[in-house]
């Protein structure tokens, strides 16, 4: 997000749909994974401010806290070193660690979160689109969609992680 337009709409703009996932078919078409550690610094009626690092990067995010699949977005680089110091020293536990996939489906590119830790067991699948309407083949990995649920959103899972449920 950040300084870029994406999709056909404004800069700063997310259009995210979110799913449990079904067993493990997904995997057939992993194109490439990335492991995340992320916290947050700050949350309220309007906001999250995240930190989240890769193995490469390191990004600050600021995310409005409106329930649905219609958000605001941005999302700066910052250094590593900044990075490791605010989850370290500022932000909330437990830290939200994943691995996310990125699978190709019929044209979409599926994010698929298998998620450690604290919130060990819970996989959820996102796909980014261009509109709200604009249509999607479903893999038949899909499960429920819980795009409304905020639960899952990670900042709920920071609260009220999966372990717990």
């Amino acid at each position: 997000m950040g300084g870029t337009e994406s999709k056909g709409e404004p800069m700063g703009t997310e259009i995210e749909r979110k799913f449990l996932v079904k067993g493990e078919g997904w995997r057939a078409a992993l194109r490439r994974s990335v492991d995340y550690r992320q916290g947050y610094m700050s949350e309220g009626d309007n906001a999250s401010v995240r930190v989240r690092i890769s193995d490469r990067d390191a990004f600050l995010n600021i995310k409005s806290a409106t329930l649905g699949i219609h958000r605001l977005e941005f999302e700066y680089p910052i250094p590593r070193e900044d990075a490791e110091a605010m989850l370290d020293n500022i932000c909330r536990r437990p830290l939200i660690e994943k691995t996310r996939h990125y699978v190709e489906h019929a044209g979409h590119t599926w994010e698929v979160d298998v998620f450690k830790g604290d919130n060990e067991g819970l996989v959820v699948a996102e796909l980014e689109l261009a509109s709200e309407d604009e249509p999607f083949e479903r893999p038949d990995w899909l499960g429920e969609e819980v795009s409304h649920e905020p639960r899952y959103y990670n900042v709920c899972l920071v609260q009220h992680p999966y372990k717990e449920w």
